[in-house]
């Protein structure tokens, strides 16, 4: 056989053979196209049916300060529900069409209550309402008496609040969620399960030696009313009255008040120690120079007694102490009152607290914005005991403690700066206790003292579970310090003037709401500042800030040297000035002239280089990241394409 007549066959057999495969190849990449798309889309389809179905419940949290994660005290309080709670969460979309930042805060909100209705297992139901105008979720809205807020002019209102309801149609709501508290936001929504959660009004000892709940005024023989925040307290919860007296407390109290405690006797202090070692909680008022606290008399200028002090030996045990005989002066908080001569003057005794002075982290001062006292204590750490003391109130920088009799005795409230020398010191006016504390009876009482002494089973002598807060003062309590009452065709009207009472409130609310309520503490914010931003623009400012302060500086002094030379003009503008002081006024109109073009290139110069860093953020957020993926994605088929045809 020939093989050299063969060979130009072959080869051309081999050429047409790699024709039609290329034809095949390029025919199936042409098909595969639109069929790696069909698979894309069909196997998103069933990643997202798989998702709903079976990790609808699944989330991660990745925010800073855990927003969307449920405190362990509120997820313990979902738990406990036996029956099941109906939210309703109202918001107005179409009227909030232009509030960018509500939205977005009631967005977090929805996301939350989301969070507690799959905690629920089926016993939260969530129903989210537009209240639209004219709608019958707004009229349910106000029959709930929810707080609507004007918009605009055209009186579109808006709704943003809850209202939780059980199975026997009690009731909670939140009027409106206030965006400044925002850090409470979970508090406040675990409260309502914690108090719908409740089949009765919770059980609250009351120990005073006061008359807080009412008296017989022995000059004019008629009755007194309960102070304003005892009434607040009597609506609320199912107050039962503690005597001095007696060697025990009653059953099943859920908190103990105590309201300037004097001349107890072992047997109630005994029964107190062993409450607050078995747990339970004490709301306590204690005070260093009560004013209240004196007897009656027609005189229009009463004395005061000779001590009307607190009297309450368990504090010490507790982690802190009163401290004896002193009373807080502040210059920063101090109010006017009425002076020797009748005219207003600052009283380095009567204090108006505002947020300055409170720990916001705490949810019992959160939302307060002033607390009115009168002659408080201080509260002083005692050595060697476990407990946990976190201050809730202090005193400004600009205080001094004073001596009890200082206050006694005095009619010029001006007589106080005289010796009033600040210390640069902030002092503890209220305080939460909690965690580790001892007995102040280990062995229990005698039984002489009133009491048969404790056997070992029922004697507690130390606790891991404190739970008390003290507040310095027993004054602010009283209705002249905090409300107006009124008496309005029969019905008395209480206006409140400061926070008081809604710091009682708050305190009983939390320590009644039991360990889960207590624990959970201000949570971060959803909306957050632009730190970074914030700095670096506060950074670009300082650095010509010293520029422009010394070209004004130098524009105040030639616009002085020019009005002193322009002065010497005569009243019929003839010029009396040498030719020497002409040139000096020209030249100093140009310098003038000149520096305040130059103080307008450097605020021109602070302003672009602001707006330049905005350019820059603009194009990192919106541009820069975009592009790279991109380049990522073409660079990796690039990279494919390569190894393909090798």
């Amino acid at each position: 056989m020939n093989t050299e007549s063969t060979e130009p066959f072959t080869e051309q057999a081999a050429t047409k053979r790699k024709a039609s495969e290329g034809a095949s190849s390029l025919a199936m990449k042409r098909m595969t196209a639109p069929l790696s798309l069909l698979v894309v889309f069909a196997l998103f389809l069933v990643f997202t049916i798989i998702n709903n179905t079976f990790f609808q419940s699944v989330r991660i949290d990745l925010t800073e300060n855990s927003l969307y994660t449920l405190a362990e005290g509120t997820k313990d309080l979902i738990e406990k529900i036996d029956e099941p709670i109906k939210f309703r969460f109202f918001f107005s979309q179409q009227a909030s069409e232009d509030l960018t930042a509500l939205r977005a805060y009631a967005r977090r909100v929805a996301e939350l209550l989301e969070e507690y209705q799959a905690h629920s297992e089926g016993l939260i139901e969530l129903e989210i309402i537009d209240p639209e105008p004219f709608s019958d979720e707004e009229d349910l809205a106000a029959q709930f008496g929810l707080q609507s807020v004007p918009v605009n002019g055209a009186g579109d209102e808006l709704y943003f609040g809850l209202v939780g309801t059980n199975a026997v149609d009690d009731q909670q709501i939140i009027s409106f969620f206030q965006p400044d508290k925002e850090e409470f936001l979970e508090y406040d929504i675990s409260q309502i399960i914690q108090q719908l959660s409740l089949s009765k009004k919770p059980r609250v000892g009351l120990l005073s030696s006061l008359k807080v709940q009412g008296d017989i005024d022995m000059n004019t023989f008629q009755t007194t009313p309960p102070w304003v925040v005892i009434d607040q307290l009597t609506a609320q919860y199912e107050v039962v009255d503690v005597s001095p007296n007696e060697g025990e407390l009653p059953p099943d109290l859920q908190l103990l008040i105590i309201i300037h405690p004097k001349l107890l006797s072992d047997a109630i202090l005994f029964a107190i120690d062993q409450f607050a070692m078995s747990g339970g909680r004490i709301l306590l008022f204690v005070d260093p120079l009560a004013e209240i606290d004196q007897p009656a008399s027609g005189s229009m200028q009463p004395t005061l007694p000779s001590e009307p002090v607190s009297d309450f030996p368990l504090l010490s045990n507790w982690g802190v102490q009163l401290r004896a005989g002193t009373v807080l002066a502040d210059a920063q908080s101090a109010l006017n009152v009425g002076g020797a001569d009748g005219q207003p003057v600052r009283h380095l005794g009567i204090l108006g607290l505002t947020i300055e002075n409170f720990d916001f982290e705490d949810v019992t001062l959160g939302n307060l914005e002033s607390i009115n006292t009168t002659t408080i204590g201080i509260l002083d750490r005692v050595d060697g005991v476990k407990s946990r003391v976190d201050p809730l109130i202090r005193s400004s920088a600009v205080a001094m403690p004073m001596p009890v009799s200082e206050f006694q005795s005095l009619v010029d409230p001006e007589q106080l700066f005289k010796r009033f020398v600040p210390t640069g010191e902030r002092y503890v006016l209220a305080a939460r206790l909690s965690g580790n504390a001892m007995s102040a009876f280990p062995e229990g009482i005698d039984p002489e003292d009133g009491d048969e002494a404790a056997s070992s089973s029922e004697l507690l002598t130390e606790t891991d579970k404190l739970n008390v807060i003290v507040v310095a003062d027993s004054d602010l309590l009283t209705d002249r310090l905090w409300v107006q009452v009124q008496n309005f065709f029969g019905q008395t009207i209480a206006t409140p003037w400061a926070n008081n009472g809604d710091f009682v409130l708050n305190s009983v609310d939390n320590l009644v709401g039991g360990s889960e309520l207590i624990s959970i503490r201000s949570r971060g914010r959803f909306t957050r500042p632009f730190t970074v931003v914030d700095s670096l623009r506060q950074a670009a400012q300082s650095r010509y800030q010293e520029s422009a302060d010394t070209l004004q500086r130098e524009l105040e002094e030639t616009e002085a040297q020019l009005n002193d030379l322009e002065e010497n003009q005569g009243e019929q503008n003839v010029l009396l000035l040498s030719p020497e002081q002409e040139v000096a006024i020209t030249r100093f109109q140009d310098e003038k002239l000149r520096i305040r073009k130059q103080l307008r290139d450097v605020r021109h110069q602070l302003d672009s280089d602001i707006e330049g860093l905005g350019s820059i953020l603009k194009f990192l957020n919106i541009a820069l990241l975009p592009l790279m993926l991109v380049l990522l994605v073409f660079g990796w088929r690039y990279i494919r394409s390569i190894n393909h045809w090798r």
